[in-house]
């Protein structure tokens, strides 16, 4: 189990916890799960998981490349795979791609062996986080913010399903996402338990 300091900005006392399972983010992309990932990671001391970065570096191609030459279907089956491998590995926070929650044997194997946080946030955010980025595959389409607004109608309910949530509103800092979602983590002690 990892165990770990949390120094409150408010009070300077250093809180300490145990995470018991790996907290895997899911939402759609731009909705902050790598860099809130990241900084959780940080904050915690214990490892940061990315399986786009693991698909990555096990096929040598980036998630375009893949999803040109060898398609959607087997992206996700290959991300299955990773998303599995890691939930087995060290306990840590695991940033997923936007679609890996949508399968409903990844979700039940991220229930069972990890914990989800939706990093909840509206379209209007997102749309201003991936606008101006071309590493989306999915928004590879004429008309990107209607492709980006179907897979919101499409994902959210899915997302709903998720153990917890944390609001993204893109004006929070990381670092208060990162509290966020700690604070969302505390209220299910088998998953991050103060000590």
């Amino acid at each position: 189990m990892s165990e770990f300091k949390h120094n409150t900005a408010h009070s300077g006392q250093a809180e300490r916890f145990q995470l018991h399972k790996t907290v895997v983010l899911v939402g759609m992309m731009g909705a902050g799960k790598t860099a809130v990932g990241r900084a959780l990671a940080a904050r915690l001391g214990v490892p940061f998981l990315d399986s786009d970065a693991e698909i990555e570096s096990a096929a040598n191609m980036t998630i375009p490349e893949i999803f040109a030459r060898d398609g959607e279907a087997f992206f996700r089956s290959k991300e299955s795979q990773i998303i599995g491998r890691l939930l087995d590995e060290e306990k840590g926070i695991l940033s997923t791609g936007g679609g890996a929650f949508l399968a409903e044997d990844n979700r039940r194997m991220i229930s069972d062996r990890g914990a989800s946080v939706w990093l909840r946030a509206d379209l209007g955010v997102l749309w201003n986080r991936v606008k101006h980025k071309d590493t989306r595959p999915l928004l590879r389409t004429a008309d990107p913010y209607a492709t980006l607004s179907g897979l919101y109608e499409a994902r959210v309910p899915i997302y709903e399903q998720a153990d917890l949530v944390a609001n993204s509103d893109g004006e929070t800092a990381i670092e208060d996402m990162v509290d966020r979602v700690i604070t969302a983590l505390v209220t299910r002690p088998d998953i991050l338990e103060r000590i």
